[in-house]
């Protein structure tokens, strides 16, 4: 098995080259941007942590959606910001393993999350006197252990069949490491079928919870349908999931279908765009939706300012 562990110990991330120019400006605007997701996931984790009031399912599962935010986010930006600033673009064989495995992993939590959250608005609003029987602390917790145990344990299985692999190239034309470019330097002795089954299991386990969400919410539609009220409780905790879902999966597809189809022949500023749209537009939108739609958060977050101001 050691003749086949890659000899190679460095990669070269070539994404970055056509931005040389605006690098300054690139790292200024990257940090201050870093510094915003870090800012309102760390404040809305507060919130809910600090608030006993606060401490209910709906809130305890967007805390842990804060909280992949901010994983996602530490496993590329400050090696991006590093690399804006040094001339060479290197990441070591182990590390750019690990940044692999980060990106999967918070991709897919954030759908096993919002799979969940679907599930609690289920249970909420379309049976809302088992509601508290079905949703106890244990359940949550099973829950919540489920929606991050299960991308870790499937990467961690997909990061070590790419470890044993003989690699033939170390250019990855990306800002980051992606086990899937990672598997198309094996050389071509190699077999990566083990990599393709991991894979093709992978996407089809996720598209599994992306149709539970689907019912999920068919039935939800149906139900509140039918009262008022349950429009009203509908407007105010599933829009704001409804939109974090729909930004999800246009974010995931986008990413998808560049890595699948995209083409050498568009400009590699926007190759990079599309590259890196899941790691700007969720982590910040999702605080800020729940935070001005939920108004037990919103309340609080008005509360804090106003008790400052005085």
């Amino acid at each position: 098995i050691m003749d086949n562990v890659s000899a190679i110990r460095m990669f070269t991330l070539s994404g970055i080259n056509e931005t040389v120019n605006y690098r300054i400006a690139i790292f200024s605007l990257t940090l201050l941007y870093y510094s915003v997701i870090l800012f309102v996931n760390i404040a809305l984790i507060a919130i809910i942590a600090f608030d006993e009031n606060l401490h209910e399912p709906m809130y305890i599962l967007l805390a842990s959606f804060c909280i992949n935010g901010l994983y996602g986010s530490v496993g590329f930006y400050p090696k991006f910001l590093l690399d804006l600033l040094s001339s060479s673009q290197e990441i070591s064989y182990e590390a750019c393993l690990l940044q692999a495995y980060v990106m999967y992993s918070f991709a897919c939590c954030d759908l096993s999350i919002l799979a969940v959250m679907a599930y609690d608005r289920y249970l909420a609003i379309c049976r809302p006197l088992h509601y508290h029987s079905f949703m106890t602390k244990r359940r949550l917790s099973l829950l919540v252990c489920f929606s991050w145990l299960m991308p870790f344990s499937i990467f961690s299985v997909s990061i070590l069949l790419t470890s044993t692999k003989k690699l033939c190239g170390s250019n990855i034309q990306k800002l980051y490491c992606v086990n899937w470019l990672i598997v198309k330097l094996v050389c071509p002795d190699n077999d990566t079928l083990s990599n393709s089954i991991v894979s093709y299991a992978t996407i089809c386990l996720y598209v599994l919870h992306g149709f539970f969400i689907m019912w999920t919410y068919m039935h939800l539609i149906k139900t509140c349908a039918r009262s008022k009220e349950d429009r009203l409780k509908f407007m105010q905790t599933c829009v704001p999931h409804l939109i974090s879902l729909l930004t999800f999966m246009f974010v995931m597809l986008f990413d998808l279908m560049y890595m699948r189809f995209g083409s050498s022949t568009l400009p590699q500023s926007l190759q990079n765009f599309m590259a890196i749209i899941f790691l700007l537009i969720p982590p910040v939108m999702n605080p800020l939706i729940y935070g001005f739609k939920l108004t037990k958060i919103r309340h609080r977050i008005l509360g804090l300012i106003y008790v400052r101001r005085k």
